[in-house]
């Protein structure tokens, strides 16, 4: 099938102005826009509860962004900043955070040109002891070699998550044009993150609070969580005039058998919490078609850019969930971990499990806003017009959206 997308169909001009570089005051009070059946109407995000469908199931996802950013120093005094985007040796983030003495990440490298050879380091104190943190280049990943196999080890008695607590920066968007500051440490990431691994927030989950989830529980809406890790492509502008060439980036991603059985309960009534709670459970049905084409999800695959296309348009999204619980039972597991590559564009993209969607908004002609338009169609242009017109706070710090078809 041919695909073409002019990215330039998805460029609108954004006021340097309107980027939000700090978050306000209080969480929930930030701007929320409705669009429901293409009628736009304005609240605040305090009030998104009863906007919603009665009884909606929200789906978080509760991935913790890490201190990614490092700055380090060569013996001459150069100074190299090492960007962690995700784990190379061990594989996974559990065992790369958990580590001790070693570890390889995928990185970016900042200042690269002065560090060709030779490790760089930090030295530091850690209960009265002088310690370090040393890091050499390992080879280089991608055909663009943007990123670097960068090979750290440390001789203090600390994980290496425990290491970017103590010496790594949270990696606040290049966007912003600033250094991150204190306010970044708790405001850069969601009231419910549990799982370290994401070197971008989940930002539309920012506008919650405790109170705020409490009192949507009381009126009656569940709340479901999935896990996905956000890599730095999420920020990769596409480069391409035909925006179906970007090869999108690898996100890893995880999901309960309680939720599975959430969300079937709820089919209809799923809104989902920024734009990587979309991907992560829009990627299940090409799960659910695996199975049931082969009996098997075969979750070691990553799922393919274009895979959800190929799906019959009649395989509905509750057999999609029944396909993936029936597997899970039957296999005795309780989660399934999977990574997608899934690009959701207005090529009649079909969503499947997610019927609402709550999000920010997002950088001019970026994958992110293809999600939107496949979702609002050509009313992206008629939202943020009026977001524009009516001094909505844009990107990660910004205002919020309540999408409803």
């Amino acid at each position: 099938m041919e695909r073409y997308i002019d990215i330039n169909d998805y460029h609108y001009t954004l006021p340097e102005e309107r980027i939000a570089k700090f978050p306000l005051a209080e969480r929930s009070s930030s701007k929320l826009l409705v669009w429901r059946k293409g009628e736009i109407a304005e609240s605040r995000f305090h009030a998104v509860g009863g906007e919603l469908p009665a009884h909606s199931l929200l789906v978080f996802n509760n991935t913790k962004v890490i201190r990614a950013r490092i700055i380090m120093h060569k013996p001459s005094g150069a100074r190299i900043e090492v960007f962690c985007l995700e784990p190379h040796t061990p594989v996974d983030y559990e065992r790369a955070l958990s580590a001790t003495g070693s570890c390889s990440w995928s990185c970016i490298v900042g200042n690269s040109k002065k560090w060709k050879e030779g490790y760089v380091e930090i030295n530091f104190e850690h209960n009265g002891q002088a310690e370090w943190l040393r890091a050499w280049r390992d080879g280089e990943k991608g055909a663009e070699q943007r990123e670097q196999i960068v090979r750290f080890e440390w001789s203090a008695d600390l994980s290496f998550g425990e290491l970017l607590e103590l010496l790594g920066r949270i990696p606040i968007p290049p966007y912003l044009n600033r250094e991150s500051e204190e306010i970044d440490n708790t405001r850069y990431q969601t009231v419910y993150s549990k799982f370290e691994g994401s070197v971008a927030a989940p930002t539309a989950g920012l506008h919650f609070t405790p109170e705020l989830i409490a009192e949507m529980e009381q009126a009656g809406h569940e709340f479901g969580e999935v896990t996905l890790h956000v890599g730095a492509g999420t920020f990769l502008p596409v480069k391409e005039q035909d925006a179906t060439r970007h090869p999108m980036h690898t996100e890893h991603f995880e999901i309960q058998l309680a939720t599975l059985h959430q969300l079937l309960r709820k089919q209809g009534l799923v809104t989902a919490v920024g734009t990587t709670s979309v991907r992560t459970l829009e990627s299940l049905a090409a799960l659910g078609w695996r199975i049931r084409t082969t009996g098997s999800p075969d979750a070691e695959r990553v799922i393919g850019q274009w895979e959800l296309y190929n799906l019959p348009a009649d395989f509905t999204g509750s057999e999609a969930l029944q396909e993936l619980i029936g597997y899970m039972e039957r296999e005795g597991l309780r989660r399934l971990k999977c990574a997608t590559q899934i690009m959701i564009t207005p090529l009649g993209y079909q969503f499947r499990i997610v019927k609402n969607i709550i999000t920010n908004f997002h950088q001019p002609s970026s994958t992110l806003l293809l999600l939107v338009s496949a979702y609002v169609g050509e009313d992206w242009r008629k939202i943020y017009g009026y977001a524009l017109d009516h001094d909505f706070r844009f990107l990660s710090y910004g205002d919020s959206s309540l999408l409803m078809r």
